[in-house]
């Protein structure tokens, strides 16, 4: 009989590599909000993957950057946590990137890429190079990128995938479930995260923000869930929310509500419909919108407007 095995995972890498896109095509469902600008991911965001002999604890992470900040401080020690907390590392590089610098005949790992390795050597554990965006890039950059990272670091494996279509993810998860180590499930086979609903409220909301806003306004913007009335959810299947949309100046403010509040109402719309999806029951919203005065440059307005800083 083959030995169950089960483990921490993290998912590591730049911001835009694709590492929530890949958690939610793994989980096969969306837990981790998406956006095509970076630094969307704030959190650490657990996902639990369960398979035939295997169950795997997903740790999406923000990516890592030059941080100035605290919020992006923290979203980076966030990241370095875990690459402690786990059992394997698995690197996602972007291949659009890494193959453009390989077009342009220029060094494939930079500065940053060079952080992120000593990080993970650091860490001692196991790590599998995952060159994501395959389904964009010509397979023949593939090599010189897969040549470069042995060179340079010691990996159990590097998988081409798409976190977008899901190509190569199932090798991906064989070669994860053969660096775990052996050991019982960690949690039900059929819990598939440990986030909470007030927190993937807080995310859903968030993330429309970022689609319909520019500029600095998605950035600054912090989603506090005030109130999460379930009152009503077994008679009458319905679950009334309350949240703040903080933001850090009155232009921002402005920004958020809109002309006659038609940008709040579409950001509460669009959140609405998703959220009562994702709790399968009625959800009635109201957003608020409050100005608290530059809460992600310091320690103090960080825990003020309650962001997790551990």
């Amino acid at each position: 009989m083959t030995e169950f095995r089960s483990g921490y995972v993290a998912l590591i890498g730049r911001p835009n590599a694709g590492k929530s896109t890949l958690l939610n095509q793994i989980l096969g469902g969306k837990l981790a909000i998406i956006s095509s600008k970076p630094q969307t991911t704030r959190n650490r965001i657990v996902g639990v993957h369960t398979g035939e002999n295997m169950q795997a604890v997903l740790v999406d992470t923000p990516g890592i950057h030059d941080a100035f900040t605290e919020l992006n401080k923290v979203m980076v020690g966030h990241a370095m946590q875990a690459l402690r907390d786990v059992d394997v590392v698995c690197w996602l590089g972007d291949m659009t990137t890494l193959a453009s610098r390989v077009s342009r005949k220029i060094d494939l790992l930079n500065p940053e890429d060079e952080f992120i390795i000593k990080a993970i050597e650091a860490s001692g554990k196991p790590v599998i190079f995952v060159a994501n965006k395959i389904d964009v890039v010509p397979l023949p950059m593939l090599l010189p990128v897969m040549e470069a990272i042995h060179g340079r670091l010691n990996v159990i494996a590097a998988i081409p995938v798409s976190a977008l279509t899901g190509d190569g993810v199932p090798l991906l998860l064989k070669e994860i479930t053969a660096v775990l180590p052996v050991g019982p499930l960690l949690f039900p086979e059929d819990e598939w995260t440990q986030v909470s609903e007030r927190f993937l409220v807080s995310e859903i909301i968030r993330e429309k923000i970022f689609h319909l806003t520019e500029q600095e306004v998605p950035y600054a913007t912090h989603i506090e869930v005030v109130d999460f009335d379930e009152s009503e959810r077994e008679t009458k299947n319905r679950v009334r929310i309350l949240c703040n949309v903080v933001v850090e100046r009155p232009s921002q403010k402005g920004i958020v509500i809109g002309k006659k509040a038609e940008m709040l109402k579409r950001i509460g719309t669009l959140a609405r419909k998703e959220i009562s999806s994702v709790l399968a029951c009625k959800v009635h919203l109201d957003l608020f919108v409050k100005v608290e005065k530059d809460w992600s440059r310091t320690m103090r307005g960080l825990r003020k407007v309650g962001f997790e800083t551990k």
